[in-house]
């Protein structure tokens, strides 16, 4: 068995063991490169028998469209279960309040858990991966949160010989990620492998983008070029895809997998180093949004 069947082999038993041991399990479905592969093994774990659970997206509003379009096509193409925690559906209703910057990546925690109590979720399969930032790096596998969603790394369980421990008081709950230990390369040798579609900006495009806090930007509803922030046209990718309003793209004249592949190959920077203006704002800035929710 190769790297990365063993890879396959670990996060099949993973979302199944999950499976089997929580009653109400719900996958995280964002249409990036990480949940798309979450999302496949799992149709591969129950194959040919249906996903026997939904998938949930919390959608800020300031999504690339081409991501939501993704989104909904692979839905329709299995005939899946989706159920969409509105961002802003909460902001117009008073729940809560828009920030003057624009950016609603800290509103996605507190719309997560209301959509995870409202459902009654207690194991929430997500893509994370341990090699993208360094508080992620002491994720385990099957993650606790207590009531209140908070991760807190003190009250988290020792994993030996695979054995997951899945047990949870009512209202908490359990995060699982059967992609802890892959890496990025990973997983595009295993999309290339296994022929999984991606939306098109984790290819190559021509892409109006302007400069800020050194990330190329694309202007949408979340705003735009501010004083002195000049929008030009550029060849670019998306390694990561999240909000439109702190996802940055690199240049890059990568088309297929295989490019892509070689370029990250000889990249030194990481995913999230590269394109995450959410990840600069402090050296904790992951961990203290994990406490409050956080995916």
């Amino acid at each position: 068995m190769n790297h990365t069947a063993q890879l396959e082999s670990e996060a099949v038993h993973i979302i199944r063991e999950a499976a089997g041991e929580c009653a109400r399990p719900v996958l995280l479905f964002s249409g990036g490169k990480d949940s798309a592969v979450v999302l496949h093994l799992a149709l591969k774990a129950f194959a040919p028998a249906p996903l026997p659970f939904p998938l949930l997206h919390v959608d800020t509003g300031h999504n690339f469209p081409e991501v939501i379009a993704y989104r909904d096509r692979t839905v329709a193409r299995f005939g899946l279960r989706l159920h969409v925690a509105s961002v802003q559906e909460r902001i117009d209703s008073g729940e809560l309040r828009e920030r003057p910057d624009g950016s609603r990546n800290a509103l996605q925690s507190p719309c997560l858990l209301r959509a995870i109590g409202a459902h009654r979720f207690d194991a929430v399969f997500g893509g994370a991966r341990r090699d993208e930032e360094k508080s992620r790096a002491k994720e385990r596998v099957f993650s606790l949160r207590d009531e209140w969603g908070v991760w807190d790394p003190r009250r988290q369980r020792p994993e030996l010989w695979e054995l997951y421990n899945s047990r949870h008081a009512p209202g908490e709950h359990v995060r699982v990620f059967p992609l802890s230990n892959w890496t990025e390369l990973d997983v595009w040798q295993y999309i290339g492998s296994e022929g999984i579609v991606l939306p098109d900006l984790y290819f190559a495009h021509h892409r109006e983008v302007f400069r800020r806090d050194g990330m190329w930007l694309t202007a949408g509803d979340w705003g735009g070029p501010g004083d002195g922030e000049r929008p030009e046209k550029r060849q670019v990718r998306y390694r990561t895809v999240g909000d439109m309003s702190c996802t940055g793209a690199v240049d890059s004249a990568a088309t297929t997998v295989a490019e892509v592949v070689r370029e990250i190959t000889a990249s030194p920077l990481t995913e999230r180093g590269a394109s995450r203006a959410d990840d600069k704002v402090s050296d904790a800035a992951m961990e203290d949004r994990k406490r409050e929710g956080y995916f």
